[in-house]
């Protein structure tokens, strides 16, 4: 079953679209690699190497558009603009995706899991790291966490600097990092072509220096940073996590 809306965004400055797969089970909410958009997992196939866990009633999955990734990596605006809008699109996530994706599945307070690949990784450990409330689980595959690297500025602003877990979860401490050692992060990625499994060993650390669990899960060299990897890999992934919770 699928369905999408639409709709304008105050927080981003501009309509953004949400898209869902499957009628029952666990939700997941898969963030797209770099500026793609919610509906980037079904034409990669990523949909349907699923099937057999959205048939089962095991999965629902959803997918949003990736605003901040677009405007990241096609340099729109100013480097502040660009690192603004990562912490809109996190707290548009917040406020409007995941209340739509609650009510979707008639629940107040169903914990809802996070994946993506590359930039996608970034944000889905980002979202259960920044509101581990709603966010209980992360899958982060091939995963690109520094992306300063990837603009024209030596040091975060503030905007970004709470976006990005490299930058936010060192200091962390109290309530909040109480309960994200609750829950999980899974670091996944190949040692192919394209991929660089030590920005996931970077994370990982910072994370496990502050007692939130996770683990970095090596594919080996076989496996290149591309959508023929993760459709072999988030399917066995998912189906363990929902046989076993």
């Amino acid at each position: 079953m699928f369905e999408k809306s639409r709709w304008f965004s105050a927080r981003l400055q501009c309509e953004a679209t949400l898209a869902r797969w499957g009628h029952s089970g666990q939700p997941v909410l898969i963030f797209p690699t770099a500026g793609g958009d919610a509906e980037e997992v079904e034409r990669f196939l990523m949909i349907r190497a699923l099937e057999p866990l959205l048939a089962a009633g095991r999965v629902k999955i959803y997918s949003c558009d990736s605003v901040a990734g677009r405007v990241w990596f096609s340099k729109e605006g100013s480097p502040e603009h660009r690192m603004w809008m990562t912490h809109q699109f996190h707290q548009y996530v917040k406020h409007e995706v995941a209340p739509a994706i609650r009510k979707d599945c008639n629940s107040d307070d169903i914990p809802i899991w996070a994946a993506g690949s590359s930039i996608g990784a970034f944000h889905a450990a980002a979202m259960v790291c920044r509101f581990p409330d709603i966010f209980h689980r992360a899958l982060a595959m091939s995963g690109t966490f520094n992306l300063m690297r990837f603009i024209e500025r030596d040091h975060p602003t503030d905007y970004f600097h709470v976006s990005s877990p490299l930058h936010f979860v060192p200091q962390l401490a109290g309530p909040h990092l109480d309960v994200l050692r609750q829950r999980k992060i899974h670091f996944a990625c190949g040692e192919g072509k394209w991929e660089d499994i030590s920005e996931s060993f970077r994370l990982a650390k910072a994370l496990g220096d502050k007692g939130i669990p996770n683990w970095v899960e090596s594919w080996g060299p076989e496996w290149d940073h591309d959508w023929v990897t993760w459709r072999a890999k988030m399917p066995a992934i998912l189906d363990a996590w929902t046989a076993a919770s």
